[in-house]
């Protein structure tokens, strides 16, 4: 084949292969920012939290007792993977030059390091060794930039009560969420045991619990079962429901990457149907002339309909070897940079799912192998005798 079928013979495989290219690249970095931010949130707070009812609407909650079975035996329910305590005390931090207001998140050795080790870029995470309690804390990089403060340094922690407490802990880790809003311009962490003492707390009895499920497709049903659990005082809230702006963004962009695969589609469809006319046009004598020699229309039809499904092979054989490359590229070196105040993340994501990726490549072969079907059809309408002197 040769001139100008060759070119649109070309043409018809760019097509589809850069579109096929686009909508694997558009997907895995939808799904890459789903699971960069989805995880960074659940990894924080866990997917579900349990606290007692309280009409204070501040950072600090009503003392909850640890004493029940979801706490002392959550391996027995098949749903939980992991429950932890946590409590928080709102305070600020004082140095020679400024003042930041902070909340103190106390957590103890139940908090789930491996979950949160992804967000530590400086240090260690706190020590708990000490019978007291650990004078060690994590402060994120926001805060330490903004006070100037380093690694191993101390800092003086007001706590606001009355009497007001001051603590003077030691820095052993930095962590960055680039969910400032939420997490890094606010909180530092330390031992939940410093505010059972600054509150007069049992060591029995924490602001809340932090639960993780094995299956968070089903974290309705979760909750309802977390719920029937817990006493008639007791609140269990989704995470997603705390953070639901933070949700209804990914949930957004969700919908927006459909809206683009759908164009995406549409104009690859159109261009192959253009094509398969122009090849048709092209190809009048011979349609002619098999005609002639007795050949039918549906026999005819299914020539060009073979010869447009090779053409939507090698595009696919493309669009997968462009589209996966560039994700390979940017997963691997990252090259494509983000604000992480703007989107919560330094670079640009890239989530594997080869069921998406199969998922896309059986879509467009058959919408676009339906497709060129339509303008088979004009196939009928060629006369034999007038083909053959077509020119």
């Amino acid at each position: 084949m040769g001139g100008f079928s060759a070119t649109i013979y070309r043409i018809a495989i760019a097509s589809i292969g850069v579109g096929l290219a686009v909508m694997i690249i558009s997907f895995l970095i939808m799904i890459g920012f789903q699971e960069t931010v989805t995880n960074k949130i659940y990894n924080f707070s866990a997917h579900m939290i349990v606290t007692k009812y309280t009409s204070n609407d501040t950072f600090e909650e009503a003392p909850l007792s640890l004493n029940n079975d979801l706490y002392q035996n959550y391996a027995s329910y098949d749903f939980i993977d992991h429950v932890q305590e946590y409590s928080h005390k709102a305070g600020l931090i004082k140095t020679e030059n400024e003042v930041l207001g902070i909340i103190f998140k106390g957590v103890s050795t139940r908090f789930d390091t491996v979950r949160f080790e992804p967000s530590l870029v400086e240090g260690r995470f706190i020590n708990f060794d000490d019978p007291s309690y650990s004078k060690e804390v994590l402060l994120s990089k926001e805060i330490a930039n903004k006070l100037n403060l380093k690694l191993n340094e101390d800092v003086i922690v007001h706590f606001f009560q009355n009497p007001p407490r001051v603590r003077r802990l030691k820095i052993v880790g930095i962590y960055e969420t680039n969910l400032s809003e939420y997490y890094d311009n606010k909180f530092i962490i330390g031992d939940i045991r410093l505010i059972q003492r600054l509150n007069n707390w049992a060591d029995s009895v924490a602001g809340g619990m932090e639960i993780f499920v094995k299956d968070t497709r089903n974290m309705d049903e979760a909750e309802a079962r977390v719920l029937r659990l817990m006493n008639y005082d007791m609140a269990v809230q989704k995470v997603s429901d705390k953070y639901i702006q933070v949700f209804d963004w990914l949930h957004l962009i969700s919908r927006q990457v459909n809206i683009f695969l759908t164009i995406i589609l549409l104009v690859v469809c159109v261009n192959m149907i253009s094509i398969i006319l122009i090849l048709i046009m092209e190809r009048t004598q011979m349609i002619g002339l098999l005609k002639a020699f007795g050949s039918t229309n549906r026999m005819v039809r299914r020539i060009f309909s073979y010869h447009g499904i090779g053409i939507i092979a090698r595009g696919l054989l493309l669009g997968n070897v462009l589209g996966l490359g560039l994700c390979l590229i940017q997963y691997f070196f990252k090259i494509i940079p983000l604000n992480p105040k703007d989107y919560y993340m330094s670079f640009v994501p890239i989530g594997w799912n080869w069921e998406i990726v199969v998922f896309l490549n059986v879509l467009t072969l058959v919408v676009v192998a339906l497709i060129i079907l339509i303008p088979t059809l004009a196939i009928s309408r060629v006369e034999p005798i007038k083909s053959i002197r077509f020119d």
